[in-house]
């Protein structure tokens, strides 16, 4: 049995007790639920100075152990063992929006159908998605630019709910995709509405009927996808298939593309935010990859697929806003047997979670964390020295996110279009606060200004 994790609890031992780990469950019924809304980051900060890395709180109406830091980390998205299960760590939160999407599920059943999606996500087909995204892009920036002066969040979470339409869908935004993009934002919120179940005007109701919308929708295209010629991702899974064959029933396509919809646009919304409100507050870092962007000399501002590795300097910013402002701040698990790390033993049906936010955020990691260095992820940052786990906003292990080169990919088409033809500028001395749960974005949706670039 290893000294800093095991897999099972030997049989000389007596059964794991969750109450041995140290920490507290606070109020009757809702525990803890009300402290982690308010501050989640206070929270987690008090708990682990009080407790250590590893400890045991209530939230949610469930009791759960946090396991903090990089070697936490590895153990428990890599989980060699198969000790944990995606699916019932995100099932309080998402099974009655995004029931079947790929994070719940598990082991072998989630290998199979990650196999078959990865169709979708290979070379041939990102070059189609990237194309639809640098014929939609410029309109959308120029009408920021003609604006002026605009909250950048909204701004952003509109044109990636568009772009999804157009990749995902291969629609045109209109009144019906406007219905689309309302049920996928319910259904977002409704993640972390207290009430869990769909009682009228509720988070959860809205949420519920936004989920019974987009289902009804979706299976209403499939038939004249099937067997379609068309390159969206959406007629992708229609037709998607594994080396013997196994296709997708009509409930696993709707399940995956409603999933891989809220995945896409939420977590890119969340980290071109922070991307462009550090830009505006570190105007050289904007020169530099403004520089790096013109330097490539591209036609119209269209980024190729062959040049998208050709962007270094803004791939470590990228890198560094996601540090800084990981969207999805942490990651559930369940225990499916008693499972052990660093000493302390965790009972079979416990739910276990690792903090991203507190790993990016760890002064002890990273040097001066507050402050944005792209640098870090340069090889004379230090990034290969770093332990491999210091860095998730991706997640890891058989989980690891199915879309992180879309994400790469969209951001990058999205700064080759806005940069060199814009500078963001932030009103004098401003600075925002971003909300943690469920996804990170700023409390007064960031205000910017585009200002043309003088040739």
């Amino acid at each position: 049995m290893s000294a800093n994790a095991s897999s099972e609890s030997t049989n000389s031992k007596s059964p794991p007790r969750l109450s041995d780990i140290p920490g507290e469950n606070g109020m009757p019924i809702f525990g803890n639920t009300f402290k982690m809304i308010k501050d989640p980051v206070g929270f987690g900060t008090y708990m682990r100075n009080k407790y250590g890395d590893v400890y045991r709180t209530n939230s949610f109406f469930r009791d759960n152990v946090s396991m903090l830091g990089p070697e936490a980390n590895e153990f428990v998205l890599m989980d060699k063992g198969k000790n944990l299960s995606s699916e019932k760590g995100w099932a309080p939160y998402l099974a009655k929006l995004f029931p079947r999407g790929l994070m719940l599920i598990d082991f072998d059943e989630h290998r199979a159908h990650r196999h078959i999606m990865a169709a979708a996500f290979k070379t041939e087909p990102m070059k189609g998605y990237m194309e639809r995204l640098n014929d939609a892009m410029p309109e959308r920036i120029a009408a920021w630019g003609k604006t002026g002066s605009f909250e950048f969040y909204p701004a952003i979470k509109k044109l990636t709910l568009d772009m999804a339409t157009v990749v995902f869908l291969g629609l045109e935004p209109n009144a019906e995709t406007k219905k689309i993009n309302k049920a996928l934002t319910d259904m977002v919120a409704a993640s972390m509405g207290v009430v869990r179940i769909p009682i009228p005007g509720t988070l959860m109701a809205r949420g519920v009927a936004g989920r019974k919308f987009m289902n009804q929708f979706l299976k209403a295209e499939i038939p004249q996808r099937r067997g379609s010629d068309k390159t969206d991702i959406f007629t992708r899974l229609c037709n998607a298939a594994d080396d013997d064959g196994n296709t997708f029933t009509d409930q696993e396509i709707v399940d995956h593309m409603i999933f891989l919809w809220m995945a896409a646009h939420d977590t890119i919304t969340s980290s071109v935010t922070t991307l462009v409100y550090e830009l505006g507050r570190n105007t050289k870092w904007q020169d530099k990859l403004r520089n790096e962007i013109n330097g490539l000399s591209l036609n119209d501002n269209r980024l190729s697929y062959t040049k998208m590795n050709d962007l270094p300097l803004t791939e470590y910013a990228i890198k560094e806003a996601l540090r800084m402002n990981p969207p999805v701040p942490a990651m559930p698990r369940q225990t499916v047997r008693d499972i052990e790390f660093k000493g302390h033993r965790i009972p079979k049906d416990t739910v276990v979670g690792v903090s991203t936010v507190a790993t990016h955020r760890d002064s002890n990691i990273w040097d001066k964390p507050d402050q944005f260095d792209p640098m870090r992820f340069s090889p004379e940052g230090g990034v290969k020295e770093r332990h491999r786990y210091a860095w998730i906003p991706f997640g890891g292990g058989a989980h690891m996110c199915l879309g992180l080169h879309f994400a790469y990919m969209q951001t990058k088409v999205i700064m080759t279009h806005l940069l060199p033809q814009y500078e963001i500028v932030l009103p004098e001395n401003y600075t925002t606060k971003f909300q943690i749960m469920p996804i990170i974005k700023p409390v007064d949706g960031l205000p910017v200004s585009l200002r043309p670039v003088l040739s």
